[in-house]
C-alpha cells in the first residue's frame, strides 16, 4: 500500500473543503463517507439486509435508504447499532483498501470522520486534523443541516473530543476562518507529503 495521509475532524470542521483543496493538487482522495453511501446504494446486498433486519420502511419509495429513520433506530438501540456496524464496516474497509490500492498519486488522502472513534489512526502513515472551535462546529452544522443548536450540540457530544483528535495529529489545519484561507496550508502540506512519500519509496527500493 502506498503512502497514506488520514484526514479527520469533527462535524462542521470543513473536511470536505480541505479534501477538495488536495484534490485540486492532483491527490487521490478516498472518502469513507462516500464509500459508506456507495455500499448501501439501491440494489446493493447491504441495503437488502438492512431492509430485512429493520423493516421495509427503511427503504424510501425511490429505492434509497431512509437515513433519518435508520439513524433514529440505531440511536435508540445499541444492539441495532452493533448489528449495522458489523454489516457495513467490513464492506467499507474492503472498498477503501481497493480504492487506496488503485490510487495513482504519490500519496493518498484518506478522509475518515471517525478515525479516532474507531481507532484507525494507526492505519495511516500520517494524520492530518482539521481543527475548529466547538462554537464554529455548532454554527456551521446548524446552517448546513438546518438543525437546532441542541441537536448540533448532541452530535458533537457523541463524537471524539477536540483534544482526542489533536492528540493523534501529526499535522493540524486551523479552519476557523474563511474557506479560501486554507489553500496555502494545503499547498505547504502537499509539498511535505510528496517528500515523505518519495522518501518511503526510495527506502523500499532494493
Amino acid at each position: 500500500m502506498g503512502y497514506t495521509v488520514a484526514l479527520t475532524g469533527g462535524i462542521g470542521s470543513g473536511k470536505s473543503t480541505i479534501a477538495n483543496e488536495f484534490l485540486k493538487n492532483g491527490v487521490s482522495v478516498v472518502d469513507a463517507d462516500v464509500i459508506a453511501r456507495q455500499v448501501v446504494e439501491p440494489g446493493a446486498p447491504a441495503l437488502r439486509a438492512i431492509a430485512a433486519h429493520f423493516g421495509p420502511e427503511t427503504i424510501q419509495p425511490d429505492g434509497t435508504l431512509n437515513r433519518r429513520l435508520l439513524r433514529e433506530r440505531i440511536f435508540a438501540s445499541p444492539d441495532d447499532k452493533r448489528w449495522l456496524n458489523a454489516l457495513l464496516h467490513p464492506l467499507i474497509h474492503e472498498e477503501t483498501q481497493r480504492q487506496i490500492a488503485g490510487a495513482t498519486s504519490p500519496y493518498v488522502l484518506w478522509v475518515v470522520p471517525l478515525l479516532v472513534e474507531n481507532q484507525l489512526h494507526t492505519k495511516a502513515d500520517r494524520v492530518l486534523v482539521v481543527d475548529v472551535s466547538p462554537e464554529t462546529q455548532i454554527s456551521r452544522t446548524m446552517a448546513r443541516d438546518g438543525v437546532t443548536r441542541e441537536h448540533a450540540e448532541h452530535i458533537l457530544a457523541a463524537q471524539a473530543t477536540r483534544e482526542a483528535r489533536l492528540a493523534v495529529a501529526d499535522d493540524v489545519i486551523d479552519n476557523n476562518g474563511a474557506p479560501d484561507a486554507v489553500a496555502s496550508d494545503v499547498a505547504r502540506l502537499h509539498e511535505a507529503y510528496l517528500r515523505y512519500a518519495s522518501q518511503v519509496v526510495s527506502q523500499e527500493k532494493p
